[in-house]
């Protein structure tokens, strides 16, 4: 897959509209605009009347979804969901959301995030009879829920107890749609309104723009809502509750017209540039970021050094998802088909060259090379987050030690390896500070288990907390 060349991916996002006419067509609109958070598969799930159908497949939105398939997808409420695939993998079983049909009606569930006691919980599922169809930590919910009594929102409640790890829920029934957040608020999923009063929900605010809606307010963590008849009521399915939003949610994967907790995320990375500036300033003639992510940053950091901040790398936004690379060769020019270097803004100068992370570090290697080989006369890297050396087990594509380079390499031996100038990363203390500019209207704190390995979760059975454990001298 060519995607692994940029080293992270986010599990998946999340959209949701109800009491809106042509609930599907809005829901496209919404996806598109989370396309970011996963590009391998897309679905939406559509009430009409008392029926739920589904339409999913493999591929980006646009792919999956053509006007003839959004016209025939006929209802007033949906619930869609884009992927990239981590827990369970990929293949069309585990494309999202997922619909369960069932003598007392349909259920559909969309997912965003890992649930990290997900084989403990399929386990004994398994024991009681149930049957799964896929290998996603999502289809547990569903079977959950099916085995609770009562009324639907004490038996998603008390499903939803049940689980432990990071997600935002998005499940709908022929009469109701329920949206749920974990108790620790790693995910992130907000409420908008449309003009004509119908609500809709996302992982991000920045899809209520493109389809219209007005910011209403993000979910509490361990908080329900429940739209039914057009009515919004809410509650807390526990008291357990923290607010430990993903730092990376900041750093990397949300789009910068995104607010999320309140926080603008193109406000934070450009303050994350200032401050790593403070941290770790270094002569040069300019400044440039790797699109897109760190443009924000970069900016930031050129402010900050008074030094100009200019393109010196350009992407090429019509690489496809996946390349073909048979060879270490095909491999190198699958980089120079996504970035290139302006030769004429990078010669001869010292570049502060800013980026967002290193993870497998390949990439920064490659980029760091396409750039002296444009003529830079030096690369001095600024990393934007803190060095990542231990797996997230809450929905990003790290879940393994071995694949993070700096839990093998030191600073100076990273920047070894990447053939840098230099090398520095921001600290704890500063990306926290970027992102709590203003300590008495954020409240939330940050999970930044990926740097310190302080995980918010239980990690049950798995084998790299083990290691984890190991490494820590616990």
């Amino acid at each position: 897959m060519f995607s692994k060349d940029r080293e992270l991916h986010e599990e998946c996002g999340v959209f949701a509209v109800c009491g809106y006419e042509n609930a599907a067509a809005m829901c496209y609109y919404g996806l598109h605009s989370l396309q970011h958070r996963g590009q391998e598969a897309a679905g939406i799930v559509v009430k009409n009347k008392e029926a739920l159908s589904i339409q999913k497949g493999e591929g980006l939105v646009t792919e999956v979804f053509d006007q003839d398939k959004i016209s025939k997808m006929k209802g007033d409420h949906a619930i869609g969901h884009v992927r990239y695939s981590t827990a369970g993998g990929g293949g069309i079983a585990n494309v999202q959301p997922l619909l369960f049909r069932t003598l007392n009606g349909s259920l559909g569930i969309a997912h965003n995030g890992n649930i990290v006691n997900a084989n403990v919980l399929k386990a004994d599922l398994e024991k009681k009879g149930s049957i799964f169809s896929s290998s996603s930590d999502t289809e547990i919910l569903g079977h959950l829920i099916m085995r609770e009594e009562g009324h639907m929102i004490d038996r998603i409640c008390n499903s939803l107890n049940k689980l432990d790890g990071a997600f935002a829920f998005l499940i709908l029934i022929e009469n109701a749609l329920y949206v749920a957040r974990d108790k620790y608020g790693l995910r992130p999923v907000s409420i908008g309104q449309l003009p004509n009063g119908a609500y809709v929900f996302s992982s991000e605010t920045c899809a209520f723009e493109v389809v219209g809606a007005k910011f209403v307010r993000d979910l509490e963590p361990g908080e329900i809502v429940r739209v039914k008849d057009g009515q919004i009521k809410s509650k807390l399915y526990t008291n357990d509750v923290t607010d430990k939003i993903c730092a990376m949610e900041y750093i990397y994967f949300s789009r910068p017209d995104s607010n999320l907790d309140g926080i603008n995320v193109h406000t934070t990375r450009k303050l994350a540039g200032k401050q790593l500036f403070k941290e770790a300033p270094v002569e040069a003639d300019l400044v440039i970021g790797v699109p897109d992510s760190s443009i924000s940053a970069a900016i930031g950091y050129a402010e900050a050094a008074n030094i100009p901040y200019e393109m010196g790398l350009i992407k090429n936004k019509y690489v496809g998802r996946t390349f073909i690379q048979p060879t270490q060769e095909m491999r190198e020019q699958g980089v120079r088909m996504k970035l290139s270097a302006v030769s004429s803004i990078v010669k001869g100068k010292r570049v502060v060259m800013i980026d967002d992370s290193i993870v497998r570090g390949t990439t920064s290697k490659r980029i760091v090379r396409l750039l002296k080989e444009a003529g830079a006369r030096e690369v001095h890297v600024r990393i934007a987050s803190p060095a990542i050396k231990y797996p997230c087990f809450y929905g990003v594509d790290m879940s393994t030690m071995d694949e993070l380079i700096s839990n093998r390499l030191n600073v100076n031996e990273l920047c070894n390896y990447i053939e840098a100038d230099s090398l520095a990363f921001i600290t704890e203390e500063g990306i926290d500070k970027s992102i709590h500019f203003n300590k008495e209207k954020h409240k939330c704190s940050l999970c930044l288990a990926c740097f310190n390995g302080e995980y918010v979760t239980n990690l049950y059975d798995s084998f790299e907390m083990d290691k984890i454990k190991k490494g820590k001298e616990y």
